[in-house]
């Protein structure tokens, strides 16, 4: 029998849960493993090395059986940290019965900035079920009795497809910042298994059987590093963060053959709530690449773009009317 303050782990095919319950806090966290895609900032950012990689199992280039994580019991603090950074929101957290993240509740985390918006004056109704058919979370629904288009705003992933299959009646902000390069002579035969992990459409197959990017919809998770074959080579440093008058030696992870990978995500900047916090600029250092001052992908370009468009679930169609 487990003892109070222990902490209660249930794993099945289907989610992930955690419950501690202590005398004035009752702990519980959730991960939902149908949506998770094992990406790489959960494992990156836990401060107590709790949660890991599960690898996922390719046949002839495809996945049979999808990647996510892992988390050890007895390391999770409850801190919250990967509940926020989740770039697909499948973790919940509880604490006494109500929604909450412990790391943003204490101001040891800030918030991610991030939205989805919906401008029905400048929409074109008769796109409606085309924008909701390449909602890959299922999270734009029809409200009827207004005629307009909500979004289940806390499970949104920020991918943007709305956006372009809206001609821009949707604007969507991401919290992070960053690039994904594809190199396809870099690929392993054969191997379509980027894509069918991706949670979005920034990498897909098209008509052809082709292997195709359209980084635009990229949310910089980093889901198709951790499934691809060929694998990076890591070096590991010891850095020296300072913040608000706090020193901390962390290690750091530091891809040494980026040019060699068949794809690669990078990560500049994330938008976020000011915070004072050494505890965040640890984790930025761990989640960020060393790069400033680089800009993000022009929105009108994008909405424009064919390959966009194309990358659409009915795209083409769309694309020729």
């Amino acid at each position: 029998m487990q003892g109070r303050g222990a902490t209660v782990k249930t794993r099945t095919d289907h989610e992930m849960t955690l419950e501690r319950a202590m005398v004035t806090r009752h702990y519980q966290m959730r991960w939902d493993l149908e949506y998770c895609v094992g990406c790489q900032l959960g494992p990156s950012i836990c401060p107590f090395d709790a949660l890991t990689h599960v690898d996922a199992v390719l046949e002839d280039g495809r996945m049979i059986s999808k990647q996510s994580v892992d988390v050890d019991a007895e390391k999770c603090i409850f801190c919250g940290e990967c509940v926020e950074m989740c770039p697909v929101s499948v973790i919940s957290m509880w604490v006494n019965n109500e929604p909450e993240i412990p790391v943003i509740t204490y101001e040891a985390f800030p918030e991610l900035v991030q939205s989805t918006q919906f401008n029905k004056d400048d929409f074109d109704m008769s796109r409606r079920d085309f924008v909701i058919d390449n909602c890959p979370t299922n999270v734009i629904s029809h409200n009827e009795s207004e005629d307009t288009l909500i979004v289940d705003d806390a499970h949104c992933i920020r991918c943007r497809q709305c956006e372009v299959a809206s001609d821009g009646a949707f604007q969507v902000q991401q919290p992070w910042q960053g690039k994904i390069t594809l190199r396809r002579d870099k690929c392993v035969e054969g191997c379509l298994a980027c894509a069918d992990i991706c949670p979005t459409r920034a990498l897909h197959i098209d008509d052809d059987g082709e292997l195709v990017l359209a980084d635009y919809f990229c949310i910089k998770c980093g889901a198709c590093m951790q499934i691809c074959p060929v694998k990076p080579d890591v070096e590991v440093i010891e850095k020296v963060v300072e913040a608000y008058g706090v020193k901390k030696t962390i290690e750091q992870s530091r891809i040494t053959n980026a040019d060699d990978l068949p794809v690669y995500v990078e990560r500049w900047r994330v938008n976020h709530t000011p915070v004072v916090s050494a505890a965040w600029t640890s984790a930025l250092e761990r989640l960020a690449d060393e790069k400033a001052g680089q800009i993000e992908i022009d929105r009108k370009r994008a909405l424009k773009r064919r390959d966009l468009i194309l990358a659409l679930k009915g795209g083409r169609q769309a694309a020729e009317e």
